[in-house]
């Protein structure tokens, strides 16, 4: 992170966009960011959408700080576009689902970094020094487990095929995977019957899914959000 700037054992990080849909939490990164790193042009977004939005604003934060259960993204879809986007700034996921597994998922995407929400202010600190030095970091006890080479193309096509989705269809797919059917979904996004059953006509294409219950379980193949397993 060549704009990070070294100097006397601190560490001044000048820029981060956080990506946190808990305001309290958020804001307790960004009180963090300045404390710790002395951090003063801070942004914060409570979905990918407001992500999205910064990072086509020419803004170009030197870090940024990912949660992954936001409420407009279904598994890595998310880490996916903002690497998509900024493909040079290197991104922290912070979680609190924290098993090997979805650290796993998430280094093997091209994560900079996992930092569990638990993680004590100390701790912190040193995982953004490593970031900072070209370094990947793991939570402590992290065991990385031996993947079937079709394992891991399978979750990474599944999920490059979510992330391509559009926004209406990411949200019509969240709620396929909690079991609403097309009247509720319409009823939800206020749309038309008729412009819900295009959408999933166009996801089931996207994702190559057979229908609707072939697609929620590709999702919960990849998901790592809770409330979509």
């Amino acid at each position: 992170m060549a704009t990070a700037i070294a100097h006397d054992h601190a560490l001044f990080i000048k820029s981060v966009l956080i990506i946190d849909d808990h305001p309290l939490y958020c804001d307790a990164l960004a009180s963090t960011m300045k404390s710790l790193f002395r951090t003063k042009r801070i942004r914060t977004a409570d979905s990918l959408t407001g992500a999205m939005q910064h990072l086509r604003s020419r803004y170009s934060p030197d870090l940024v700080l990912l949660d992954l259960n936001l409420p407009d993204v279904s598994g890595l879809s998310g880490f996916l576009k903002i690497k998509k986007k900024a493909p040079e700034t290197p991104v922290v996921v912070i979680s609190a689902i924290s098993d090997d597994t979805v650290v796993q998922q998430v280094m093997s995407a091209g994560a900079a970094g996992f930092i569990p929400k638990e993680t004590e202010r100390e701790s912190f600190r040193k995982a953004m020094i490593d970031v900072c030095d070209g370094k990947t970091y793991v939570p402590p006890g992290y065991e990385e487990k031996p993947q079937a080479a079709d394992q891991v193309n399978s979750v990474e096509e599944i999920s490059r095929r979510i992330a391509e989705l559009s926004h209406q269809q990411s949200r019509i797919l969240a709620l396929i995977c909690k079991g609403q059917p097309n009247k509720l979904i319409a009823y939800e996004m206020q749309l038309a019957e008729a412009t819900v059953k295009a959408h999933i006509t166009a996801l089931l294409r996207r994702l190559g899914a057979r229908n609707r219950t072939q697609a929620a379980m590709m999702v919960r193949a990849v998901s790592i959000r809770q409330n979509l397993q």
